[in-house]
């Protein structure tokens, strides 16, 4: 099944997609569905359900997630990032576990929303990714027990403002403003069940990952390239921690031009310009569909003082 959130007359319904028709569901959002344990029941009702065009209601994020834990799965990826900005290749420690970082749930855009360059950037890039969904409360999975908690998937742009990034990330810590702004999810939450005839014998989901800006085609990838599948990526999260109904993991941006930093360290090709305002990015991943944004001018940023020096007195 192919769950939805539209807005019809100003008002948001969580739906289910059949045919180019949106059939609004009952019992709440995506979210509370996940949680009560009712998303088949709930599709299955509303497909008997004559439901409106698809034409005719504007598509939202699938769901607003309470936590977005964002992973960086593929080897080629890192390859390409380490490559371009200091000229090094993947440190050991990437391999010994899949690595994430917590990122704005608030910030979660539609997957034909416009998309604001956040104050202050000047080096916006895309990066094309594919998210699963966590659909059952779990603690300390292995990963098979994982596959049973995630609920769906969809197609994830996770925004990066290269230039506030670099600089923050020189502190040691992690991305800040360079990551915050933006994630657009959409266009629906395709639940797990419907993905399975496209695993291949090694656990993998061997779907096609497409991104385009302004029509011309930038990266291509198999989703089977990750170097973990989502299994492992939300045994790992749950090491220790809880995974809650609607939590989103995202599988790390995939190699061969998913996002331009990649491109920007290779010799063999001209740098691809980093976005402005009026280019539309596109993605495409097979088996879930495709989100759009046009990206639009953000805001002057006011000034950011300097640390003050203090006397460090201690009485």
């Amino acid at each position: 099944m192919r769950f939805a959130t539209a807005e019809i007359d100003g008002e948001e319904f969580c739906g289910l997609l059949d045919r180019q028709r949106f059939h609004p569901v009952d019992g709440g959002d995506l979210r509370e569905l996940l949680s009560s344990g009712e998303l088949a029941g709930a599709g299955r009702r509303a497909r008997s359900r004559a439901g409106v065009p698809l034409e005719s209601v504007r598509l939202r994020a699938p769901l607003q997630p309470p936590t977005i834990r964002d992973f960086v799965a593929f080897e080629e990826h890192v390859e390409g990032v380490a490559r371009a900005v200091s000229g090094t290749g993947v440190a050991p420690e990437w391999y010994l576990a899949p690595t994430f970082y917590f990122t704005n749930p608030h910030a979660v855009t539609g997957p034909f929303d416009e998309v604001a360059r956040p104050p202050g950037c000047r080096v916006l890039d895309f990066e094309l990714e594919v998210a699963a969904v966590v659909g059952r409360t779990g603690r300390d999975l292995t990963p098979e027990q994982a596959r049973e908690h995630i609920a769906g998937y969809t197609v994830l742009n996770d925004w990066s403002a290269r230039d506030l990034q670099s600089t923050e990330m020189k502190v040691g810590l992690g991305p800040a403003k360079g990551k915050d702004f933006a994630s657009t999810l959409g266009p629906c939450l395709v639940t797990a069940d419907e993905l399975e005839p496209y695993r291949d014998s090694d656990g993998f989901l061997r779907l096609q990952m497409r991104v385009s800006v302004n029509g011309e085609e930038i990266g291509r990838d198999l989703l089977s390239n990750m170097g973990w599948p989502f299994e492992d990526l939300v045994s790992y999260a749950s090491r220790g921690a809880e995974i809650r109904p609607g939590d989103v993991l995202g599988s790390g941006t995939c190699g061969n031009g998913g996002c331009l930093a990649e491109l920007w360290g290779r010799p063999d090709r001209a740098d691809p310009p980093a976005l402005e305002p009026g280019d539309v990015v596109e993605m495409t991943v097979e088996g879930i569909g495709t989100i759009r944004n046009r990206v639009t001018e953000g805001t002057e940023p006011p000034p950011v003082r300097r640390a003050a020096p203090r006397p460090r007195d201690r009485s």
